[in-house]
């Protein structure tokens, strides 16, 4: 892909059938939950739905476009899109409202295991010519008490600076813009990337249709997406966001919380940031 001419646009259905292609394959499933669970739930999301209904005099005109809509989201693919836009937030809030450490939020669609191991200096994997402002992403992993944790992993990736995901999106490298980091025997690391842009989710398929009737907006601001973690430890899932974006305050996936804006400060070859990782134990 030439960095010479405007990227190649990353459509719903191409993204939608790689995000559900990759949920299937790198996640587990709950099949173990017991049938009372599975039935409780299941009765409480259906209630909430009927009441939504009564209250709210849903005509047949509305249910069939509602129907419609949802066979449209299978159709594209974009069940993990809507899932984890609007979804996937009070999840997340759920599982850590008991955890120590520093905060998370949403793992979104686009995370891929398994991304190369880079050591503790680490270059992220780019482009010949991929522009951007560069960044210097640093600090330390320890756990509440405040001691190092040597050998902590730091799984990084993000989008590029037209918004775009490798391996969501043609024509990018597969690896570009994604990397592992081992911590070195103080928990520290440092990641030479770019900084992200703001993007909009892809708005040509289901979920771009719900958007557009609801007179919604589709923007993200520009993140950092990691996982850290360590034996012993809980992982943390989390995005780190940049001071100013327009759409800090009005995420459409909700997921900004104050504790995970950066502040970012003025480098000779562009831009550095510090984000010291505590983790809780198990």
């Amino acid at each position: 892909m030439s960095l010479d001419h405007a990227p190649e646009a990353a459509t719903a259905a191409a993204s939608g059938a790689n995000a559900t292609q990759r949920f299937s394959s790198d996640k587990s499933f709950a099949a173990s939950t017991p049938p009372e669970r599975v039935s409780l739930l299941a009765r409480e999301v259906l209630s909430a739905v009927h009441k939504t209904i009564r209250d709210h005099d849903v005509t047949y005109d509305e249910y069939n476009a509602l129907k419609a809509w949802l066979i449209n989201v299978g159709q594209d693919g974009e069940w993990p899109l809507f899932l984890d836009v609007w979804v996937e937030h009070v999840v997340e809030e759920v599982a850590s409202d008991t955890r120590k450490g520093s905060k998370g939020t949403i793992e979104g669609p686009y995370y891929v295991p398994d991304a190369p191991e880079l050591g503790s200096e680490a270059t992220l994997p780019t482009r010949e010519g991929e522009h951007g402002t560069p960044l210097l992403f640093q600090g330390q992993v320890t756990d509440v008490s405040g001691n190092s944790i040597p050998g902590a992993l730091v799984e990084i990736w993000h989008a590029d600076a037209d918004g775009f995901y490798s391996q969501f999106a043609p024509g990018i490298p597969e690896w570009n813009l994604r990397g592992s980091v081992t911590a070195d025997d103080e928990g520290r690391f440092q990641i030479h990337t770019l900084k992200p842009a703001p993007y909009q989710i892809p708005t040509d398929g289901a979920c771009g249709k719900l958007i557009s009737a609801a007179g919604w907006h589709p923007w993200r601001p520009a993140h950092l997406h990691l996982k850290v973690g360590a034996a012993g430890h809980q992982q943390i899932t989390t995005q780190l966001y940049f001071p100013g974006d327009a759409h800090n305050d009005d995420d459409v996936a909700d997921a900004v919380k104050p504790e995970l804006i950066l502040d970012p400060q003025d480098a000779p070859n562009g831009q550095q940031v510090v984000y010291n990782f505590v983790l809780d134990k198990n």
